[in-house]
């Protein structure tokens, strides 16, 4: 029955994302006939209603900054390269997490206009819902519900007095990222910066992609994409960082490749859940994660592939009485 669930929300997933680039479509056309403005405050009455499917709200500064209790220290969950974010609680009792930007990224109201675009109509199980926005003279903000389990990084390793993730929990966890990645892709739209700290899980354990659209990197590509979601697999396999501290260390890519190539991967598994991992799984969940990391980006595998493969992985360890 399990098996059965997964390839029925596979193709919901499948089905989900035509929608989502259709929408796309028809959207970018009917953009190009539209003038566009050129300030902040020309465009935001236009998203005061509703977006599309759900799309955001705009919140204004004062309710943000109740939110966050004016931004207080305490409440910060995460740093990253694009800013802070916060926990924080709207509608009175709505839990979100406030995505404050950095400044010097120096985007134009152009820029945050078209990621709000994107972002609002980018609806899927396995991505982390946009709730809202908030755009004046002194803040970029997005508002997106909050994911109580925090990042797939931390259940690796136990982080935070936090129990280590089982074996099949890792590995479904790695299909969600693939299912949401299968649908950005779909709608042409390129992560940028997947790792297992933009992978979050909800209440019932449900991973989601984070930070999606928002990469200003020229030479992120779906193919980029495909190869960070290949390191995510050997991590989620290894709980062994990406890039380790040290000038000299070994990248996980590299290690895991030289493994491989060796026949030692079986003994480089996390010892926490190296019994658990059923060996016929492991070889297609391996092979899977090598052809992600090939050298040229034309040679890695597209995104529905990968997650043909990760299905199959899951069924080989569901059949296995070895699995826990």
């Amino acid at each position: 029955m399990h098996v059965l669930a997964v390839v029925m929300g596979g193709a919901a997933a499948a089905i989900g994302c035509v929608a989502m680039a259709a929408y796309l479509y028809v959207h970018k056309r009917n953009k190009k006939r539209r003038k566009g403005e050129t300030s902040t405050g020309e465009w935001l009455p236009e998203y005061r209603s509703p977006a599309p499917r759900g799309g955001g709200r705009s919140f204004s500064l004062a309710e943000i900054k109740a939110a966050t209790r004016n931004f207080s220290e305490a409440l910060v969950v995460g740093v990253g390269r694009r800013g802070k974010v916060f926990r924080g609680v709207v509608d009175g009792g709505t839990a979100v997490a406030i995505k404050l930007a950095d400044p010097s990224t120096g985007r134009s109201a152009r820029e945050f206009r078209a990621e709000i675009e994107v972002l609002s109509n980018l609806r899927h199980r396995h991505l982390v819902p946009l709730l809202g926005f908030c755009s004046d003279k002194e803040e970029t903000i997005l508002v997106y519900r909050y994911m109580p389990r925090g990042t797939l990084r931390e259940h690796l390793r136990g982080k935070s007095g936090k129990p280590v993730m089982p074996w099949w929990r890792r590995l479904d966890a790695c299909m969600g990222a693939a299912r949401g990645l299968h649908c950005l892709h779909a709608g042409g739209v390129v992560h940028g910066d997947v790792k297992t700290t933009t992978i979050l899980l909800d209440e019932n354990w449900v991973a989601k992609l984070s930070d999606f659209g928002l990469s200003n990197s020229k030479h992120a590509t779906m193919e980029s994409d495909v190869y960070s979601l290949g390191v995510v697999l050997f991590e989620a396999l290894m709980a062994r960082p990406a890039l380790p501290p040290g000038d000299q260390a070994v990248g996980l890519a590299e290690h895991a490749l030289t493994c491989h190539r060796n026949g030692t991967l079986p003994d480089a598994v996390d010892a926490a859940i190296k019994d658990q991992v059923a060996p016929e799984c492991l070889e297609k969940f391996a092979e899977t994660a090598v052809e992600c990391l090939a050298h040229q980006g034309t040679e890695r595998p597209a995104m529905g592939d990968v997650l043909w493969n990760l299905e199959l992985s899951m069924q080989l360890q569901l059949i296995n009485p070895k699995r826990t």
